[in-house]
């Protein structure tokens, strides 16, 4: 006995409020047609649908065309912020270097041990208080 299995094909309907926000997104340069697309799953052309529908720019007739550059813009900006962020993690790096070299300073010349010992008891002012 053969079995016919077909797909069920799913309908969604989406809130006007959810097509509106997807709107302002776009047309505010949050997010692209495609980021959106992969962002909530949904078909890049019903963006496009509600982008006619809902856009306060956008009139009927007109073509809606992104553009390539404000997509490498985005990714300028972005690899900006990356650069940024590695330039301020290698100054922490330096700083974590610089304080593990003075403790183990302090460790060799004044016998003094800064880090705190895991088996240290606490302290008799951190304990609750009934």
């Amino acid at each position: 006995m053969s079995l016919q299995v077909r797909k069920i094909r799913k309908n969604r309907r989406f809130e006007e409020s959810f097509k509106r926000q997807m709107v302002k997104d776009f047309e505010g340069g949050k997010h692209s047609v495609l980021e959106l697309s992969s962002l909530y799953d949904v078909h890049p052309q019903l963006i496009y649908n509600w982008i006619y529908r809902y856009s306060r720019f956008n009139k009927k007739g007109h073509l809606v065309v992104e553009s390539n550059k404000s997509t490498s813009s985005k990714v300028k900006d972005l690899q900006k912020r990356i650069k940024e962020l590695e330039r301020i993690v290698g100054q922490k790096q330096i700083m974590v270097d610089y304080y593990e070299t003075m403790i183990d300073l302090a460790r060799e010349q004044y016998d003094i041990d800064i880090k705190k010992n895991s088996n240290t008891p606490q302290s008799g002012d951190s304990k609750k208080k009934n």
